[in-house]
């Protein structure tokens, strides 16, 4: 079943009178439950067209559907709430909010729904500790290194066991430990939960990872191959 559905995207800038094609017509899909890697090189549109699928951007041209649903059709808070219910970021600056703490932090978007207080509370300890922060809970950002601030934005994105998770450089700051232990987490939540993880990365661990990589170039799609086992 194709859950995400992109067809002949288009995102131009004007830089000093020049037009930069970012994203240049392209037209993917993503089945449910893909385990998916965006990669390319800096300024290829990776990242663009992560925040296209998410509706963090607008296209120039073009469409975009996530679960059926086109996301030019929405607006405002119409918006808002399709992404807090359906879909998890995980942002490459962490997007924390600096007066919260590790646990605030990832328990946000939970409160937001509407999740019980018992019920935030077991969610977000149970993924602090899974990334490694179990002893950080009421850490704040501004306390915390750059991998421990990532940790926290992951467990953030997956406390509300979204439909869609789309991670932009989500193993930039972290060690190899670290790394292997979110994705095996993010792996697991896919296998058992079916959530679609599409990322963006340049990390080999994720792309080996990866059961389909899609390879971007100039805003255009170059190679899509699925691994042994990928839909």
């Amino acid at each position: 079943m194709k859950v995400i559905q992109i067809k002949d995207l288009h995102k131009t800038y004007s830089e000093s009178e020049v037009e930069v094609h970012a994203v240049n017509g392209v037209t993917l899909d993503f089945a449910e439950g893909e385990f998916a890697a965006i990669v390319g090189p800096s300024g290829s549109g990776k990242t663009t067209l992560l925040n296209m699928i998410g509706g963090l951007d607008d296209p120039t041209s073009g469409d975009v559907k996530v679960g059926g649903t086109n996301m030019s059709d929405l607006k405002g808070e119409a918006l808002t709430d399709f992404r807090l219910n359906n879909i998890g970021f995980v942002f490459q600056s962490y997007n924390l909010i600096p007066v919260l703490t590790a646990k605030e932090n990832t328990e946000f978007v939970m409160r937001l729904q509407g999740k019980t207080t018992q019920e935030c509370e077991r969610r977000t300890i149970e993924l602090l500790q899974a990334v490694g922060l179990g002893e950080r809970i009421n850490a704040r950002p501004s306390k915390s290194s750059g991998g421990q601030q990532q940790r926290v934005a992951v467990a953030r994105a997956l406390a509300s066991k979204p439909k869609f998770v789309l991670a932009d450089e989500p193993t930039a700051n972290l060690d190899s430990k670290s790394t292997e232990t979110l994705l095996d987490i993010m792996e697991k939540l896919n296998k058992e939960e079916n959530i679609t993880f599409v990322f963006s990365t340049h990390d080999a661990r994720v792309v080996k990872k990866a059961r389909r990589v899609i390879t971007i170039e100039d805003g255009k799609i170059i190679s899509d191959v699925r691994k042994n086992g990928g839909e």
